[in-house]
């Protein structure tokens, strides 16, 4: 594609962030990891506005892995008691219309926790100028897992045949079964993987790795990521 025309170039549909350097941002600066976590908060909120205001339709967001347990207790307790508070200040976004989705296995989460993602995909379900996905104590494999289970049993049942298993079936049993597969991949910090995020739904997606820590990300950076995303020619297997 010509330089020229890549401003006309479509803006990827659905973006997803690994929110990555946050430690590493407070580390730097001799404070409690914690405290990286929390201004990467106020980064995510003024990202979520951003890609809405330049036209992007989806933006999923990696929270909270699975494997993030195994970090230090502290740290897991400071990162929960932050998406309780933030998750009350979701109501903001409410009011701006954009639709609110989890996922991952919320059983491991406290109860006020849970009732609060519900409360908001409740309020939000019929939005559509943005839909935000938070993904908290989620894995790509355990995703895909899951899925598994959830079409076994219905094999089991009798409510499937094995002839009917195809890619749509299991993409259909998925946490992001209404959400369009993703165009581009954003990972701050300067790591180049994608660390469980979103495994099945990234096959075709762009990557975009940068050396910023995540509180330093900004809009210009978000926006910079999408000028590159555009020079792409994405092929999906063909020429």
């Amino acid at each position: 594609m010509a330089k020229e025309n890549i401003s006309d170039a479509p803006m990827p549909v659905h973006v997803g962030v690994i929110m990555d350097g946050n430690g590493r941002w407070a580390k730097k600066r001799g404070l409690p990891r914690k405290f990286g976590h929390r201004e990467g908060a106020k980064t995510f909120r003024k990202i979520v506005r951003h890609a809405k205001a330049i036209g992007i339709k989806y933006i999923t967001f990696y929270a909270f892995s699975t494997e993030n347990w195994k970090r230090p207790d502290d740290e897991v307790q400071a990162i929960m008691k932050l998406f309780d508070k933030y998750l009350d200040e979701l109501d903001d976004f409410l009011k701006e219309h954009v639709r609110i989705r989890f996922i991952g296995d919320r059983s491991m989460l406290s109860e006020s926790l849970q009732a609060k993602m519900k409360r908001s995909e409740a309020l939000s379900k019929d939005y559509d100028i943005m839909t935000l996905v938070l993904a908290i104590n989620y894995g790509g494999r355990d995703e895909i897992t899951n899925a598994v289970k959830v079409i076994a049993q219905e094999v089991k049942e009798g409510k499937l045949e094995i002839s009917d298993i195809d890619d749509r079936l299991v993409q259909s049993r998925l946490y992001t079964e209404d959400i369009p597969d993703v165009d581009l991949i954003i990972r701050p910090s300067g790591e180049q993987r994608l660390s469980n995020f979103l495994i099945w739904q990234s096959a075709y997606a762009e990557y975009y790795f940068t050396d910023i820590l995540w509180p330093d990300f900004s809009k210009k950076d978000l926006e910079k990521a999408c000028e590159v995303y555009k020079e792409r020619h994405r092929r999906f297997g063909g020429v």
